[in-house]
């Protein structure tokens, strides 16, 4: 039957990343409307219809030369010092259970250096703690979950970092989005949507990826929220199947336009 959908792929319009162009396309041909969610996410709208229905996303896209920003200086603010859109990421949300995680989170990282030097130990904490697993974690996983497994993607990584930075009342929140193999060897694995964390130090928001917990050029945001819920890849009112997905992030100057 038809079915109501939401799509958040397409790149986000912010900092240093510029689209030249972008092509979103579904077939069988259906109308697309574009909306901004809460967070400044541009997400759209359509209604597929019954039967197989293949959405297609392009762009090129041009980002800075260099790696994220590293900062070791960067400090904590205290909460009453946060600006008031920034004190949400402070709080408990439905993977990021850092209520539930906010004794062992004090008990890790509570007398560790504040700030950046802190932020960076939880991050090695959870990428030598979890695994990565690919179906080891379901919908309803949260990071209390994955903590006790051991194991996980990396929204789960994301969200374990998240958690415990959020105990520690220090902002942070998800971000998900293209990570191309630039700079790093190339993983024989298929190529995935992927997930890190921003987080509040200073006066700005900083990038960590306790998944691949490096570094990384070519990093394209796609959406930010409080967690994976916020920002779902497609969000569908109905029942459909998901019968394949493919994601190519690459380094190209010559890229294949459908």
């Amino acid at each position: 039957m038809p079915t109501p959908a939401v799509f958040l792929v397409g790149v986000a319009r912010s900092g240093d990343v510029l689209v030249s162009r972008e092509h979103l396309a579904v077939q069988p041909e259906t109308a697309v409307r574009h909306y901004f969610d809460l967070y400044g996410n541009r997400c759209a709208r359509v209604v597929l219809p019954a039967g197989l229905s293949t959405v297609d996303y392009s762009a090129w896209v041009d980002v800075p030369d260099r790696a994220e920003d590293v900062d070791e200086d960067a400090p904590e603010i205290a909460p009453d010092d946060l600006p008031d859109d920034v004190l949400l990421y402070t709080l408990p949300s439905r993977y990021c259970v850092s209520d539930v995680l906010g004794d062992e989170a004090w008990s890790r990282f509570g007398t560790r250096p504040p700030g950046y030097p802190r932020v960076r130990e939880i991050c090695q904490h959870v990428h030598d703690t979890l695994s990565f697993g690919y179906g080891t974690s379901t919908s309803s996983s949260t990071a209390a979950d994955v903590n006790a497994s051991g194991i996980g993607v990396c929204r789960d990584f994301a969200h374990l970092a998240i958690s415990f930075c959020r105990a520690l009342n220090i902002p942070a929140r998800y971000a998900f989005g293209y990570l191309p193999e630039v700079g790093v060897p190339p993983d024989d694995a298929p190529m995935d949507f992927a997930a890190w964390m921003e987080v509040w130090l200073g006066n700005r928001w900083w990038t960590f990826d306790p998944r691949n917990n490096t570094t990384r050029k070519g990093r394209v945001v796609i959406g930010r929220g409080r967690d994976a819920a916020d920002v779902a890849m497609v969000t569908t009112f109905g029942g459909p199947v998901l019968e394949s997905m493919a994601v190519h992030a690459e380094e190209d100057l010559a890229p294949a336009w459908r």
